[in-house]
């Protein structure tokens, strides 16, 4: 709020229709008033803005208030203080005159003093031969009394929406936090749903939070973010209580074949000429032979490094990161939804978005990033697919890239340059031929 001081041609200063009122309400203020000088100006400060002053102009006040000797302040007592600019300087830690003046001004228009000039313009009070005050000419503080019930109310709003506004903080991260647990827990027990698209939601919805906002805003945001941790977590419990009663029917047909001896035979024997029956049983075997724990990311990325370059924060530190990136990857490469829903359902979020990434690794080889991915689905569906050898053959890939580049001056320049794997997947690499 800019304030300045009107003058007429003649130097006097001007009065508004506010100082008028201020005046008149100071004037109607009850003789029985009477109001502790700091506590208000606590109010006062706390609800600064709401005023319009500002933290140099209560300085100024601050000083004000220590020239009037009484800690109380009586509507009956004498509320009008008259220091010289130099005193006031010295109390309000040393601004200039100019400083002064402006910030005097700020405290007259906001109605928290008021000026009582004399004919000249000078602060003195004019006393009786009793030394008590007859006419003093200064700063009135009798807004502080006239005023103090509605500085309260000021103050407790403003404390008031501090508080909503702490919680509206407080309410965000807790949603922030639960619902990234969520969406990893969702990701790591491959519960059924297109987790980066729900991670994009997420991340255009965060997107919307300015660095400082308003608490309106965060209240909006933590709506939708409600919403948004209502549906991600009746998916998972859904899927936990379906994992329960397929965990329960196990363990019932266990115990029902181990107590018929006749059962483990005879299955083996079914399975057995199944596989006879099938022309493809080398091709599911070799499958079956790949390890069963899930390729790690650091991995992943290793041979697919084009999908860092597709993340949005330019980095990718966990699966849900990984995920967000193969959704961008996919209308890059042209992918059909239904295309990207098929191979979801059928290898699973994860496995899917990697199969996708070692498709955006080989782009430039590969025509159809649709028809591929289809192909790929379909020999999922079959149980004739894993990312195990795609991940190696172009981890392998690079390896050997590395070793036909690398120099002896390479190898003393640029020693962080060289493809680092462990010496087992080394040796997996040399024995399995992708």
């Amino acid at each position: 709020m800019q304030t300045h001081i009107s003058t007429t041609p003649f130097g006097r200063r001007t009065m508004t229709l506010g100082q008028i009122a201020n005046q008149a309400r100071a004037k109607a203020m009850p003789k029985e008033a009477v109001v502790n000088k700091w506590q208000v100006f606590q109010n006062i400060r706390e609800a600064r803005e709401l005023l319009g002053a500002t933290d140099r102009s209560l300085a100024i006040l601050n000083a004000l208030l220590s020239f009037h000797r009484e800690t109380e302040l009586s509507a009956e007592g004498e509320l009008i203080v008259w220091p010289s600019n130099e005193q006031l300087i010295a109390r309000a830690n040393g601004v200039s005159p100019a400083t002064l003046r402006r910030h005097l001004a700020i405290l007259v228009e906001c109605g928290l003093i008021i000026r009582r000039d004399s004919p000249n313009g000078k602060r003195f009070a004019r006393r009786s031969r009793a030394g008590e005050i007859e006419q003093a000419y200064g700063f009135d503080l009798s807004p502080i009394v006239a005023r103090a019930a509605e500085f309260n109310d000021l103050a407790e709003a403003v404390q008031a929406e501090k508080k909503a506004f702490r919680v509206a903080r407080e309410r965000l991260t807790l949603l922030r936090r639960d619902i990234v647990k969520m969406i990893d827990a969702g990701i790591d027990e491959g519960a059924p749903g297109n987790w980066g698209r729900v991670l994009q939601t997420y991340q255009a919805t965060i997107s919307r939070l300015p660095r400082t906002a308003s608490r309106q805003l965060i209240e909006d945001i933590c709506a939708e973010l409600h919403d948004l941790h209502a549906e991600i977590r009746d998916v998972l419990e859904s899927f936990a209580k379906t994992q329960n009663l397929n965990a329960n029917e196990s363990h019932f047909e266990r115990h029902i074949q181990n107590s018929n001896p006749d059962s483990i035979s005879e299955s083996e024997n079914s399975c057995r000429e199944k596989k006879e029956a099938n022309g493809s049983v080398a091709e599911t075997d070799n499958v079956r032979s790949l390890p069963k724990r899930d390729l790690p990311l650091s991995i992943v990325l290793d041979a697919c490094p084009n999908m860092r370059d597709a993340a949005q924060t330019g980095e990718i530190r966990h699966w849900r990161d990984f995920l967000a990136a193969a959704e961008l990857v996919r209308t890059m490469l042209g992918v059909s939804p239904s295309a990207w829903a098929a191979a979801r359902e059928a290898m699973g979020e994860v496995q899917a978005a990697i199969a996708l990434a070692a498709i955006y690794q080989r782009a430039d080889q590969i025509n159809s990033a649709g028809g591929y991915l289809r192909s790929l689905t379909d020999k999922a569906r079959d149980g004739k697919f894993s990312t195990w050898p795609m991940v190696m053959a172009l981890l392998r890939a690079r390896l050997d890239e590395g070793k036909q580049q690398q120099t002896p001056e390479s190898v003393t320049s640029e020693p962080g340059a060289r493809l680092e794997v462990s010496d087992s997947l080394l040796n997996s690499l040399r024995k399995r031929k992708l």
